[in-house]
Order: structure tokens, then sequence, then C-alpha cells
């Protein structure tokens, strides 16, 4: 079975992960936007999946907690689906 090298998702609001301030807690930036988007996001960028986010890795050692649209059941299939998109 092979994993996509992408999938499309709808993604709205996420948190930025910019890293731990000197008391160990979690710098976090809220997103809002106005609407939802189709994104498509490199499969090996996930660092897990919840029934609410999808966390990624991003660029400057940051993590992006994105919202989605969906289940969780149907995202997990979409990640063990054998397919080449």
């Amino acid at each position: 079975m092979r994993t996509p090298k992408f999938i499309e998702i709808v993604v709205q609001n996420h948190l930025v992960s910019h890293g731990f301030d000197a008391e160990n807690k979690e710098i976090l930036e809220e997103v809002i936007v106005e609407k939802p988007t189709k994104k498509l996001l490199r499969v090996d960028r996930i660092q897990s999946v919840s029934e609410k986010y999808i966390l990624t890795s991003y660029g400057f050692g940051r993590l992006v907690y994105w919202e989605y649209e969906g289940s969780y059941t149907a995202l997990k299939e979409l990640l063990l689906t054998d397919s080449d998109k």
C-alpha cells in the first residue's frame, strides 16, 4: 500500500506554534479565516491527526494546527488510500 504524496483537504481556522517561552508555555498565534479553503497538504509534513486538527510541520521550525472539514474517519481513509494522486 502506498500513501499519496499530497492530499486535498478543506481547512479553516488554524493555530501557529512559534515555540515555547521561558516558562515552557507554547506560544500560539490564532488565525481566524473568513471562509474555509481547499489545500493540498504534503503527507510527510503531517505529525498527527485528531478529530478536530491536523498538526503539520511548517517553515522555520513552526508547527500548525489546521482545523479541517470532514470526519476523522474519512481523513484516515484518505491517508491510507493506495493512490497516485
